[in-house]
């Protein structure tokens, strides 16, 4: 799912209609359900983005290590590595690597989406108490 796709759908979905705060009330445990689901798939998602960003990170550390087969290069589309590195120097040519800063986004960009979708279900927790409170002050400023 995509990011502003979430972030629309919360958009909405957040907007509590003051006037029917018995309805919104009834509503938490649709949302929640429907965040809870967003946030596990998207967890799955970003653990599995982790674990192939970590066998990339360790393909990469053989390739400029000179560690590669010709067979795991031609598995991998890669052409062989022409220098040799110290190293020392191995991690600056893998923190450079096209391929590793892609990962790096798409990670950071799913870490991101789990973030969010996280404080939303802990923010719809607590809207019950919410919802409490502004029956509460109306009862008190209307004199109930």
């Amino acid at each position: 799912m995509k990011f502003e796709e979430i972030q629309y759908q919360w958009t909405l979905d957040c907007v509590m209609d003051e006037t029917e705060l018995s309805q919104e009330s009834i509503k938490i445990p649709q949302l929640h359900n429907k965040y809870l689901i967003f946030y596990s798939n998207e967890k799955l998602k970003f653990k599995e983005i982790k674990y192939l960003f970590a066998g990339l990170i360790k393909r990469k550390r053989d390739y400029y290590s000179g560690r590669m087969t010709a067979e795991e290069l031609e598995m991998a589309d890669w052409e062989p590595f022409q220098y040799k590195l110290l190293k020392a120097d191995v991690q600056e040519y893998i923190d450079a690597d096209d391929n590793v800063i892609e990962s790096k986004k798409l990670l950071a960009l799913q870490e991101e989406k789990v973030n969010y979708l996280e404080s939303i279900v802990k923010s719809l927790t607590t809207r019950g108490y919410l919802i409490k409170n502004a029956i509460d002050w109306k009862r008190f400023t209307e004199g109930h």
